[in-house]
């Protein structure tokens, strides 16, 4: 099963590198984690965000695969905890198609991104940084790959 985590941003610290790769690394197996990023949208003082999204928006869907199922990171959409999220991805495997992570850019996600999504996933109320938000979705697809494999890398 392969896992993209589609991302805007190309210029993020070493430490968010270091860090998601480090946990691609670990994904190794059954699950390959891909990080595909996104060239953002140019912006301007003249506040073009929406043309900027717009520019996002169609590289994004242009990412997306026909039979593939893409999971939006959005602030209002359903939080997991650990375990339950370990319990939904073992559901997904089974159907064996490619899971999409986006993480929008410095304005969210366009609706046609949104509306594409079959769901909305929030990482937390609070407000992120994109790199951060990209180790803590890579995190917690090996946390749950752990999980499911009935490793102790997470205590209850």
């Amino acid at each position: 099963m392969r896992w993209r985590v589609i991302a805007v941003g190309t210029r993020l610290g070493g430490w968010a590198e270091a860090a998601f790769n480090d946990y691609a690394r670990r994904l190794r197996g059954a699950e390959k984690l891909e990080l595909c990023e996104v060239t953002p949208g140019r912006r301007s003082a003249r506040g073009d965000a929406a043309r900027a999204m717009a520019t996002e928006t169609q590289r994004i869907v242009a990412l997306l695969e026909p039979r593939s199922f893409s999971i939006a990171l959005d602030e209002r959409g359903r939080q997991f905890t650990s375990m339950r999220l370990g319990e939904w991805l073992g559901a997904r495997r089974r159907s064996g198609e490619t899971l999409n992570f986006i993480i929008g850019g410095a304005d969210g996600l366009g609706e046609e991104v949104l509306q594409r999504a079959a769901l909305r996933w929030s990482l937390s109320a609070l407000t992120l940084p994109h790199a951060l938000a990209r180790v803590l979705v890579a995190e917690q697809l090996y946390r749950a790959t752990t999980l499911l494999g009935g490793h102790p890398y997470h205590r209850e």
